[in-house]
């Protein structure tokens, strides 16, 4: 594995769990964010650069003097309802700065990059569990985006420019299993948090949406992979390119599906407390149901999750969410 790596948003929830993988593995993490939606306190792991990954002057500099020989691109915004009422910004943002990233690390010399993608790419998935073959045919502008930075790393590398490898996340969820470093959106939209805080007071009542759909107990099914896993699979991903490994999108997911009510379970056993819920109709856009096909990213990387049971990742998120654990789960 390279020993010097910029991590672009590294000051974000899965981008610094990733830096302290590095740094565990002796690497040098260099975080590369504009502190946005990122947060200063969560760069422990080495040195950080504040700037816009659309500042090209600035990365390229931050690349040379770092000495950096591969990057993990992290640096985006992913709220899939924002995206729909502010298009512009969503393509302005991520594909500028993908595009401004490549420029750079041409002129750097960096030739390895590990790209944060996403199943939003895939949209309302043609048959389950959802493997890398289906269409790529997404139904927001948040997965628009992913899929032209994936067309971008393709274009790129077929210029003679950086292998990379794309790694489409299902739902990243939990939170680090020492309790360094946890989950802290502003808005929070992701269900476990929500539900968390919905148990503990610090937040409304949980709003599922939709009942009716086609599933066992008729709320959506997602594919839940725990944060630790994800940056696991980055560390396997650097290696693959490291060692002369070809470009792959890969998916990153457990291969099991949990509904929304699941979910509302899980937190009431872990935290003994009732989770209090308002329904709604369905929301527009919102398939029953994704799951990955995760065999290729094992075949490939020789990765699979670790943390599987759901009440174990709840465990890791709760504390916080304002939730003392008392149970074996965590």
């Amino acid at each position: 594995m390279p020993d010097r790596i910029l991590v672009t948003g590294g000051a974000g929830y899965i981008g610094a769990q990733c830096c302290k993988a590095l740094a565990e593995a002796g690497r040098e993490p260099v975080t590369y964010d504009n502190l946005s939606r990122g947060h200063r306190d969560m760069v422990k792991w080495g040195p950080l650069v504040e700037a816009d990954l659309r500042d090209r002057e600035t990365l390229t500099r931050a690349l040379i003097a770092h000495r950096i020989e591969a990057v993990i691109h992290f640096a985006a915004l992913a709220y899939v309802g924002e995206s729909t009422a502010y298009p512009q910004i969503y393509y302005d943002n991520n594909l500028g700065g993908m595009s401004a990233l490549l420029g750079a690390m041409e002129k750097a010399h960096v030739g390895q990059i590990v790209f944060s993608s996403s199943c939003a790419t895939y949209g309302t998935p043609e048959h389950l569990p959802i493997a890398e073959t289906c269409a790529q045919a997404p139904i927001n502008p948040y997965g628009r985006t992913k899929l032209v930075c994936e067309w971008m790393l393709r274009d790129a590398q077929a210029a003679k420019g950086p292998r990379f490898a794309a790694l489409r996340y299902f739902n990243a969820a939990g939170a680090d299993p020492d309790g360094v470093i946890g989950e802290r959106h502003l808005p929070e939209t992701h269900l476990i948090p929500l539900a968390l805080m919905a148990a503990s007071g610090m937040g409304p009542a949980l709003r599922v949406f939709g009942t009716d759909y086609p599933t066992p107990d008729g709320t959506c099914i997602r594919d839940y992979i725990h944060v630790h896993d994800l940056a696991r699979a980055h560390l396997l991903a650097l290696e693959h390119l490291a060692k002369g490994g070809e470009s792959v999108a890969l998916n990153l997911g457990t291969g099991r599906g949990v509904s929304v009510r699941e979910v509302i379970a899980s937190v009431e056993r872990v935290t003994g407390r009732e989770v209090p819920v308002t329904f709604e109709p369905r929301r527009t856009g919102d398939p029953a149901e994704l799951t990955a096909d995760p065999h290729r990213a094992e075949a490939v990387l020789g990765f699979s999750a670790q943390f599987r049971d759901l009440d174990r990742i709840v465990a890791h998120a709760a504390p916080w969410f304002g939730h003392r654990i008392l149970t074996s789960a965590a």
